[in-house]
């Protein structure tokens, strides 16, 4: 999804970037390049992500001092120090809980939360899922690289059955998250998912998110080379990516493999979904994708084939990647908005020292006692 290149068509087109202020002259890449030094493993994904964001920003033509990148604790979790926005590196695993007290707060900022799966879906679940729930106008980005990188190794809850690591040297006994599958079960209304290697893909993702009127959560898939090099190789292998890659594009017929040799259809007897080789006898019948869908059932089954499973031997199935569902439905920082006008209307400004003080007080008496 390009964005207008006017910024104020874009205002107009997109609610999400409507009440934010616009940059007097055009952008590049360079603008949003901070003078830090970047430290990351070299050959580290994140230099990707990285790279991709700064290209991306200047399309949202927006000012820079508008924009803000909050994050936990992790190696994704310097991003802010390498952005020339306003940034904070925050307390692990509560940057959801922070950017939704600026996002509710300054609807004149496009925030944006940059986590990992060890931060996101570790110490800070809960702070994700009832950002998700809630539909804050946030935008997530969770770098997924499988593995605990900044403390040297350790398992994530993302890492497949049986990893062996520092912390599981007999192998992980434990189910790994599929973030989007949690993120769909939270009722999030943007889930999405691309690779850190594929710029094209990861800032069309990008684009899409960042029009998005709520929370938009992408998943991106980046290489740890120290700690999990490797762990996404069939997926960016030329020799494998066009087997194990479900490029989904909303509107079109969900097809994969070479030249869309197999496609993916419905089982009418249980309403699952299952992979086929598309035939002539078959090929009316292979599922159109529809992120805008008012079910999450066909999202929820299609992010299925990405699971990992097996007894210490992990298997991959075809895995989705862009957007898997956008849907519109209220969001909180409009409604809480709404709330406070209503009260001011109806109660005038209030008085903060009276809320403070309460309904509940007595007089303490010369002795000490009430």
């Amino acid at each position: 999804m390009p964005l207008p290149t006017d910024a104020a068509n874009a205002a107009d087109r997109y609610p999400a970037l409507g009440l934010i202020p616009k940059a007097a002259d055009p952008q590049t890449a360079k603008h949003f390049t901070s003078d830090q030094e970047v430290r990351w493993c070299p050959g580290c994904g994140d230099y990707a992500i990285l790279a991709a964001v700064k290209s991306f920003l200047p399309e949202l033509g927006l000012a820079r001092e508008n924009i803000c990148f909050v994050s936990g604790i992790g190696c994704s979790s310097r991003f802010p120090y390498y952005l020339n926005t306003y940034g904070m590196h925050s307390i692990h695993g509560r940057a959801p809980a922070i950017a939704t007290g600026l996002a509710t707060s300054r609807t004149d900022l496009s925030v944006w939360v940059v986590t990992g799966d060890g931060d996101a879906l570790s110490i800070g679940g809960n702070h994700l899922i009832h950002a998700l729930r809630r539909n804050v106008n946030l935008k997530i980005l969770l770098f997924n690289n499988r593995i605990y990188g900044l403390t040297k190794g350790q398992y994530s809850p993302t890492s497949e059955v049986g990893k062996v690591t520092k912390s599981t040297p007999m192998g992980s006994l434990d189910a790994p998250f599929n973030p989007l599958s949690l993120a769909i079960g939270a009722g999030a209304t943007f889930v999405a998912r691309t690779i850190d290697s594929d710029r094209k893909h990861l800032q069309s993702v990008l684009r899409a998110a960042a029009v998005h009127h709520g929370t938009a959560l992408v998943e991106i898939y980046q290489n740890c080379n120290i700690f999990n090099d490797g762990a996404f190789q069939l997926l960016k292998d030329p020799a494998t990516r066009d087997t194990a890659l479900i490029r989904l594009e909303h509107g079109r017929p969900v097809l994969f493999g070479a030249d869309g040799s197999h496609g993916v259809f419905r089982d009418a007897a249980t309403g699952g979904l299952f992979t086929a080789p598309v035939t002539d006898a078959n090929s009316a019948d292979v599922i159109v994708h529809d992120a805008h869908a008012g079910s999450p059932a066909t999202a929820f089954a299609l992010n299925l084939f990405a699971d990992r499973v097996g007894n210490g031997v992990a298997r991959v199935h075809q895995t989705p990647i862009g957007v898997l569902r956008s849907v519109r439905r209220p969001v909180f920082d409009t409604q809480m908005s709404d709330q406070l006008d209503a009260a001011r209307a109806q109660d005038g400004p209030g008085d903060l020292a009276a809320v403070l003080a309460g309904t509940d007080a007595w007089t303490v008496g010369e002795d000490g006692r009430p």
